[in-house]
């Protein structure tokens, strides 16, 4: 079979890429026109570690958005004359396999370009749900103590007492979904978003009633409405739903990620109780909600979005050696764990299958990395 030269293969690469670049493009430069009025966020980009990083990050999130339309071949179908074939290789039917083809005859770069989406899909949105059970649990904690504290970091630390890869594997067996475990670790879950916006509102607005209501009402419609769609797959009108697999592996991470968090809102807490503007707001008589969400919260929110960060990072790193280890996702699964587990065997006559996703999730971590990095050190200009 014919093949395209290295030079051939990078420029068709980058065209492949287009709507990422222009999207690049945009979000770099309005945040740059608007970096003095942005706070951390425009600090960034007077930082060139941050905007290495920021740049790596955005790069696959657009890549994970725009993906049906860079993809060349369905990450799932097969063409048996391509199984194996080098970076390049022309299809039977004039298509190219720029980044070759694996074991079954599938695109690698469209296997590379679907598994950020794969990825994306879950690691963000799994470490939001954490931060709210660690934020939810870790504010009245830290700012009240006593009994609830003792509890609370009780449960919390025998949880941590696990080591995080073994309490993940056991998490995600297959066998543990015929338990319905999943399930009600998704219905307590999945509960503490609703509960956390329903106390900002609440507190925020405890002396405007008809604004309080209206947010509450909103927040609480809403809120259980996904609530029952993703823990219980009981969404009527199918907006809100997640299959099993997906379902255990989102809980997974939830539960291993909240304690690690709940523990540093709590030290966190502890910290800036005794700050004087603290002391003003219990003066001036505001409740205990409205002083750790408008007064404590928001003065902690440096290492939060550092650690969040940071964060994502670790479970992408958990989420591939989920897809290493085959657990959690459909075989046929293009995410970057799968398909790196799928290449190792053939390492020696034909590496790219693996190579290929495996840069990919170095870069994706590498760019959170330099970006925790890089708001770490912005933040403590604050």
């Amino acid at each position: 079979m014919e093949k395209l030269g290295w030079a051939a293969i990078f420029s068709r690469l980058a065209l492949q890429f287009w709507p990422v670049w222009l999207a690049l493009l945009a979000v770099f430069a309005v945040s740059l026109h608007y970096r003095r009025r942005t706070g951390l966020y425009g600090r960034l980009f007077e930082s060139p570690l941050g905007m290495v990083g920021f740049g790596l990050v955005m790069f696959w999130v657009f890549t994970a958005l725009f993906a049906d339309a860079v993809l060349m071949f369905d990450p799932l179908s097969q063409i048996a004359q391509m199984k194996n074939k080098v970076p390049g290789t022309i299809t039977p039917d004039g298509g190219v396999y720029l980044l070759g083809g694996d074991n079954l005859g599938r695109d690698v770069f469209s296997r590379m370009v679907m598994g950020a989406r794969r990825v994306l899909a879950i690691a963000p949105a799994a470490t939001v749900f954490a931060f709210m059970v660690g934020v939810t649990l870790g504010l009245p904690a830290g700012y009240r103590g006593g009994r609830l504290d003792a509890g609370l970091s009780f449960i919390a630390n025998l949880v941590l007492a696990f080591p995080v890869i073994l309490l993940f594997y056991l998490l995600v067996t297959p066998e543990i979904q015929l338990t319905g475990l999943p399930t009600a670790l998704a219905a307590v879950l999945f509960l503490f978003p609703v509960i956390f916006f329903t106390m900002l509102w609440n507190s925020r607005f405890f002396t405007h009633p008809a604004k309080r209501n209206l947010y509450v009402g909103v927040t609480l419609v809403l809120g259980l409405w996904a609530w029952s769609g993703l823990a219980f797959n009981a969404d009527p009108l199918g907006v809100w739903t997640m299959e099993p697999n997906m379902l255990n592996v989102f809980v997974s991470v939830v539960f291993v990620n909240a304690p690690t968090v709940f523990r540093i809102v709590r030290g966190l807490v502890m910290d800036i109780k005794t700050r004087d503007y603290v002391a003003a707001a219990q003066t001036r008589g505001e409740g205990p909600w409205y002083i750790m969400l408008w007064e404590i919260l928001p003065n902690a929110r440096g290492p939060l979005i550092v650690d969040f960060c940071l964060r994502i990072g670790y479970t992408t790193i958990l989420l591939g050696t989920l897809g290493f280890f085959g657990l959690g996702v459909s075989p046929e699964s293009p995410d970057w764990g799968s398909t790196i587990n799928d290449g190792r065997r053939l390492l020696t006559i034909a590496p790219h299958p693996a190579i290929v996703p495996a840069l990919a999730l170095l870069s994706l971590v590498l760019g959170l990395n330099l970006l925790a990095d890089a708001l770490r050190e912005e933040s403590l200009k604050d």
